[in-house]
């Protein structure tokens, strides 16, 4: 808007003389100004002293200004709409959303600084966190080998290649790279207390037996039979086929004691084949403790359950089976990679294998000494 060559007091003087009987031609003449500027400026400042006007001035500069403010309050919110992301949490996420800011809708340095939350000066420090290129491969090389595994899994296989990272920088590097590991389905809590679980002491005392069941690509159900040691946590077998009777059962139980030894007790469900009259027999010729978990309370189990978990997540679900050697064999291949070379958390990351050979070290170490 141009500015005008007369100020507000002079333009109060010119209509103050109009009104002491000066005509409105003859002002115009002796001002220099037009017919229609003169009666604008009576319109706009007629009757109004000097003080008036400059109160006048004062409330239209203040009205501007709360205008410009509105008008850029309505840009910051439409441009934190269209900003990339969900949320700002980091200080990376910020940067990124500055410059979107500034190439994008034209802002200011600072003000982009002050819409996205950050301080100039950490906006214009360059980064000082190294890249970590090599981890980042290497990372991606094993999450792609399993699937399933969650950063704790993957710091212990780090370690193991010898990898000195911190598993809070692990979990940073997961979470950038898109590698964290998606639940499947919804878990069902128990309500009240529960008394732990008794674990064994040694190797043989206690072994769990319960059944998985999956079926082939054609739509051909068939059953996994899995038995495992509960002090090592190791699988001792894991039967697959389309019918496991209860003399199948006694047969495999019997398989895995010549070259193990029978247990103290077996742990299982109320099933009819583990319920059979030959399982019954098959106790009570090798002298074996049998006990049947409470109906409905899984959880009495827990150790063969939780395997049956990680089998079904890491090895049946990812895997479509086409027939039953390729289901044998693959489970046969994921079994021997959980006793040898699968990190289990509950054995402070070592494998099942390595917790069993270290208590026989441990148990000839403590007999040589007495």
């Amino acid at each position: 808007m141009k500015r005008s060559r007369f100020t507000e007091e002079q333009i109060i003087g010119i209509l103050k003389e109009h009104q002491a009987g000066l005509g409105a031609k003859e002002l115009c003449r002796k001002h220099g100004v037009s017919d229609a500027t003169f009666y604008k400026w009576r319109a706009k400042f007629g009757g109004m002293e000097v003080s008036d006007a400059k109160k006048l001035k004062a409330l239209e500069a203040e009205n501007a200004k709360l205008k410009k403010l509105l008008a850029e309050q309505m840009m910051d919110v439409s441009t934190l709409k269209e900003m990339p992301g969900k949320k700002l949490l980091r200080p990376g996420a910020r940067q990124h959303a500055v410059d979107w800011a500034m190439t994008q809708k034209g802002y200011r340095q600072r003000r982009a600084c002050a819409l996205a939350g950050i301080d100039p000066r950490v906006y214009r420090r360059p980064p000082t966190r190294l890249e970590d290129a090599e981890l980042r491969a290497r990372l991606k090389d094993l999450s792609s080998e399993r699937r399933r595994f969650g950063y704790r899994r993957l710091h212990v296989l780090l370690r193991r290649e010898g990898w000195q990272v911190n598993r809070k920088k692990l979990y940073r590097l997961c979470k950038e790279e898109g590698l964290t590991v998606r639940k499947r389905g919804g878990r069902k809590r128990a309500l009240g207390t529960r008394a732990p679980m008794a674990i064994p002491q040694g190797p043989n005392q206690r072994w769990s037996l319960d059944f998985v069941s999956d079926s082939l690509s054609c739509g051909r159900r068939f059953r996994i039979l899995n038995v495992i040691d509960d002090f090592s946590r190791e699988c001792l077998a894991a039967v697959v086929d389309t019918s496991l009777s209860g003399i199948r059962v006694a047969r495999e139980l019997d398989q895995i004691a010549e070259m193990r030894g029978y247990p103290c007790m077996v742990v299982s469900d109320n099933g009819t084949e583990l319920t059979s009259n030959a399982i019954l027999k098959w106790q009570e010729d090798r002298k074996v403790e049998w006990h049947y978990i409470a109906p409905g309370k899984s959880m009495q189990n827990g150790f063969v359950e939780s395997f049956n978990g990680r089998m079904r997540d890491e090895c049946l679900n990812e895997h479509l089976l086409d027939t039953l050697r390729h289901a044998r064999n693959l489970v046969t291949e994921w079994r021997i990679d959980f006793n040898h070379h699968r990190p289990h958390s509950s054995l402070s990351g070592l494998t099942p294998r390595e917790y069993a050979n270290r208590s026989k070290e441990d148990q000839n170490l403590n007999s040589a000494n007495l």
